[in-house]
């Protein structure tokens, strides 16, 4: 058999990713924003924009889990827009349906 020799030169560097502390931050900071989703469709006077607040949260709570969860934001950019782009996207097209049927 042959012995085959693999230099690191040949091999990109790690890319730097989020430590415990800042896993367990992320994971506080969604239980909040989850938590303040809930209380929102629990409150009388919030039922005007409930959508739009719920929409938004949402889409918050999205972009933490991909940026650090899936570690896009220690990825090149390229991967970060192929996630943004089509989200954005998806939000705007039932946004403008919601219009046109009347239900916000």
């Amino acid at each position: 058999m042959t012995d085959h020799q693999h230099s690191t030169d040949r091999h990109p560097a790690e890319h730097a990713h989020p430590k415990g502390k800042e896993y367990l931050a992320i994971a506080v900071v969604l239980t909040v924003i989850t938590a303040v989703e809930v209380a929102v469709f629990y409150i009388p006077a919030m039922h005007p924009v409930l959508v739009p607040v719920l929409l938004t949260l949402s889409t918050l709570k999205f972009a933490l889990v991909a940026m650090f969860y899936m570690h896009l934001k220690f990825d090149h950019r390229l991967f970060s827009w192929l996630f943004v782009l089509p989200i954005s996207l998806a939000v705007l097209v039932i946004i403008a349906l919601m219009k046109l049927f009347g239900v916000f």
